[in-house]
């Protein structure tokens, strides 16, 4: 597994207790090429909770004093909560589920990117962060699921926008956005996913397959789990 990146590489994930996240972390640790795993969510020490800006800095502060990372990973997201259902009409929006939406899928992920793309290794390293192919406004052919739809499209282009910066002085770096698909998750849940989707760990290793695969060339797409490249 993972075999692109140095023997004893180190991997950090975010969003590390949801299905996706410690699949994601119970692949990493079962490997004997990978040295550690960091898994942080709102729980962890340190904490890393989106709708704390300051937790996010906080914690790349504290993690800045270990090892290079070689691998990070955001899996964390929302597309509904107790309070909200993704909207189906025009009619639905509001500041609420938007800005709430817009938090967990672009705003923390992006500052993700600014305070940890700086504890990646020097030789490779990949950031990959979940997406959905709803996100692509090429393939929007359904509608509906304006926030989430919204909010991944603009992670996207904080993605595409990192990458082109980050090329310039981390030539061995890649970031990607990733599709996961449909997971049996709580995200999915109301959505049949127990029926349609399939396990948080099928979904996770198809993925590091795909993320093991990219070449500094490859920074700044959009990927699906089974490789191909999504569009914008």
């Amino acid at each position: 597994m993972m075999s692109s990146l140095p023997d004893q590489f180190h991997a950090l994930v975010i969003g590390a207790s949801g299905a996706i996240g410690a699949a994601f972390v119970d692949l990493l640790r079962s490997s004997p090429r990978c040295a550690s795993v960091c898994g942080l969510h709102r729980h962890s020490t340190p904490r890393l909770d989106f709708t704390d800006e300051n937790s996010v800095a906080d914690a790349a502060r504290v993690l800045g004093a270990g090892p290079r990372y070689h691998l990070i990973i955001n899996a964390a997201g929302l597309l509904h909560s107790e309070a909200f259902m993704p909207e189906k009409r025009l009619a639905d929006l509001n500041y609420m589920q938007m800005q709430a939406t817009f938090q967990a899928n672009t705003f923390g992920p992006a500052l993700v990117m600014r305070h940890f793309v700086a504890l990646l290794a020097s030789e490779r390293a990949i950031m990959a962060m979940l997406s959905a192919k709803v996100g692509s406004i090429g393939d929007n052919r359904l509608g509906g699921w304006y926030s989430y739809r919204a909010s991944k499209a603009a992670l996207n282009m904080m993605v595409k926008t990192a990458a082109i910066e980050v090329a310039r002085s981390q030539k061995n770096s890649v970031l990607v956005a990733l599709h996961p698909g449909t997971v049996s998750s709580r995200l999915s849940q109301p959505f049949r996913g127990e029926t349609v989707g399939r396990p948080a760990r099928d979904a996770a290793a198809e993925m590091l397959h795909v993320i093991d695969a990219l070449t500094p060339a490859n920074s700044g797409s959009f990927r699906s789990y089974n490789g191909a490249e999504l569009p914008w």
